[in-house]
């Protein structure tokens, strides 16, 4: 599959050690090395298992349609401009309703060292200030409570349970959710 190596234009977001910029070509082998992760596609609602080489590639081609159609702002999150350890975004965008949803992963050896919180609070002061949406929410299956931490840590207040919400490898999930409006960042 043959696709450019600029996909889309994005806003590039810096923090104390990381920079979250727009995906390229070049970042295919690395997504996925670090997605192809059994502990990483458990927690996420899409996220296949085992997660190939050409996966990446195919994923990659959907981000142009996504960003041209305003529906969605995804990040590669890089140490300081260099690896690539993850992925960020807003997803969901709506205009009409002034909100959208954050989802983030990490590569594994990543967790816990604060760089979700660091991505993810950029992500959002990004979409309540730059694109001046009402309300950022998120959702976590219940088994994943460090997704959860994560949240509240950016300010994010716990708003409830959806259960039995989505169905994760023929198990269903209850999803926490959580989210934030102008005025509490």
């Amino acid at each position: 599959m043959e696709i450019p190596s600029i996909l889309y234009t994005l806003s590039t977001l810096e923090t104390t050690r990381l920079t979250l910029r727009a995906f390229d070509t070049a970042d295919a082998s690395a997504i996925s090395a670090l997605a192809n992760d059994r502990d990483i596609a458990q927690n996420l609602a899409t996220l296949p298992h085992p997660y190939l080489p050409e996966m990446a590639m195919e994923w990659l081609a959907t981000l142009p349609d996504l960003h041209s159609g305003k529906t969605h702002r995804i990040w590669a999150i890089t140490l300081k401009g260099t690896q690539l350890i993850g992925a960020i975004g807003l997803h969901d965008v709506s205009h009409e309703h002034s909100n959208a949803e954050l989802g983030y992963w990490l590569g594994k050896e990543y967790w816990g060292k604060g760089f979700a919180t660091e991505a993810a609070r950029a992500v959002v002061e990004y979409g309540l200030g730059e694109m001046s949406l009402e309300r950022v929410y998120a959702k976590h299956f219940a088994r994943n409570p460090q997704s959860g931490r994560v949240l509240a840590k950016i300010g994010m207040q716990h708003e409830g349970v959806l259960r039995r919400h989505f169905c994760k490898w023929g198990e269903f999930q209850d999803c926490v959710i959580y989210g934030i409006v102008q005025g509490e960042l």
